[in-house]
């Protein structure tokens, strides 16, 4: 009886955790010329790929798809290998005064982002990497590295010292040991990592706003929040179309990859 109302309980909260994203969608697909600012709970009328389409051409949306594609791709891959270096540099080889190291790569995320913005943007503008796709895969890529560094040394911390000495017994060298042996032990703590980085970097808009301007470069989430402009915004429901695509990329994402994600929450067993 107990699993029975545990099954209900939940399949209710799924389905009220699901409310907002079925009024999105429907209210998505109505007509842009017929839309008003009341939310409809019934399907009127299917307009929703139109809608998308118009994201995409008349808004300027789908100039920045590529440009976030880069930066939830390889910022968090690159963050994830020197997080990995990190972990495995502090644990294995036991760095001196490795948890020193550790405070000053993790110490970066005490302080709240808001505080280095004028900071960054000056330096920035200084150097040359304003409104650049470089300029913002460092950066993307400098935020997830303490995050990645955090996870991959409590990961590296359940792995038994004897498997580093075993391996320097054999004749191998440091780097394929990391390579050859901790990276494919972690590789689910890693997957772990680049899904929650890569979504980050997908959802951001406060750095987009403050060192972009070209739609080309900016990411993804910061052009929709452009389309709704007070001048020459897009209608309501194209925005709503775009939040919908834009959306979907996380979604899809974790669920081709939810067993692997399932599998790095659990830190250190392998």
């Amino acid at each position: 009886m107990s699993r029975i109302i545990r099954i209900v309980v939940l399949v209710v909260l799924g389905l009220v955790w699901l409310v907002p994203t079925y009024l999105l969608v429907v209210n998505a697909a109505k007509d842009p010329t017929t839309f008003t600012t009341k939310q409809s709970w019934i399907p009127t009328d299917f307009h929703l790929f139109q809608n998308i389409g118009d994201a995409l051409t008349l808004s300027g949306l789908g100039n920045s798809i590529l440009s976030t594609a880069i930066y939830s791709i390889v910022s968090p891959a690159i963050a994830v290998v020197v997080g990995a270096a990190a972990g495995f540099a502090i644990v294995a080889l036991k760095l001196r005064r490795g948890f020193l190291w550790f405070v000053v790569i993790f110490g970066g995320t005490v302080f709240p982002l808001q505080m280095i913005l004028l900071p960054l943007f000056d330096g920035y503008s200084r150097v040359g990497l304003y409104d650049t796709r470089i300029g913002m895969v460092i950066v993307y890529t400098a935020i997830s590295i303490p995050f990645s560094a955090f996870v991959m040394r409590n990961f590296f911390t359940g792995v038994a010292a004897s498997v580093f000495e075993a391996a320097v017994l054999d004749g191998a060298t440091t780097w394929r040991i990391f390579t050859r042996m901790y990276l494919p032990i972690a590789s689910s703590a890693l997957v772990a990592i680049f899904i929650l980085q890569a979504t980050f970097v997908w959802n951001d808009l406060l750095l987009g706003l403050t060192l972009t301007q070209s739609d080309d470069i900016r990411p993804i989430v910061t052009t929709l929040s452009g389309m709704q402009s007070t001048y020459g915004g897009a209608q309501m429901s194209t925005v709503l179309a775009a939040a919908v695509l834009v959306s979907l990329p996380t979604v899809i994402l974790f669920l081709c990859t939810q067993k692997f994600f399932a599998k790095g929450l659990a830190l250190g067993q392998y």
